[in-house]
């Protein structure tokens, strides 16, 4: 079965340089629940995989980082989309985790927990990091340009993304073109 794991910051919300800190600095997307209504139209769980070392590093508390994923839950499951499922890692880069992107951990822990097999697996991101783990758990990866990559970058990056997409809708549609359904 096709899954489709995503990044959070700078795929579904705005990302910011200073980390998204409450409710109130999560942004959408434009067109990023429109993108989701698809994926759930046409079967496909989406999961989010997302490095939020602000809680590690005492910017941001672990009980807010759940208060915004739970705006952004209802937010998109308002507009007929939905998340199967979100995993996250509150560990900085200096800690030598697995669960970090570019580490598989969250992908492995994902695909256990939820029975999936992670062969027929998209991971939608923005950055090199998310590539490379992508790349590294056995999926098709798609760069979307709403975040903090540009498509040049790709030029300097060992391991490239399958597909770069202007914007979540862009990589739905790719996606969907791709998947085995």
């Amino acid at each position: 079965m096709t899954v489709v794991f995503m990044d959070r910051d700078g795929v579904i919300n705005v990302n910011r340089d200073d980390y998204v800190k409450s409710a109130e600095e999560f942004e959408l997307i434009p067109g990023v629940t429109h993108g989701l209504a698809r994926l759930k139209r046409a079967g496909v769980p989406v999961i989010v995989i997302s490095n939020q070392a602000g809680v590690a590093s005492g910017v941001i508390p672990e009980e807010e980082l759940h208060r915004i994923n739970d705006l952004m839950f209802k937010a998109v499951r308002y507009s007929g989309g939905d998340i199967a499922a979100w995993y996250y890692c509150t560990h900085r880069r200096d800690e030598g985790c697995n669960c970090r992107k570019p580490e598989t951990g969250l992908f492995l822990k994902a695909g256990s927990e939820l029975g999936m097999d992670l062969s027929d697996a998209f991971l939608v991101g923005d950055a090199e990091t998310d590539i490379e783990a992508g790349h590294r758990a056995g999926c098709k990866t798609v760069l979307v340009l709403t975040g903090r990559a540009r498509a040049e970058d790709v030029d300097r990056w060992a391991v490239k993304p399958c597909y770069i997409a202007q914007n979540l809708p862009d990589a739905v549609d790719w996606i969907l073109s791709n998947a085995r359904m």
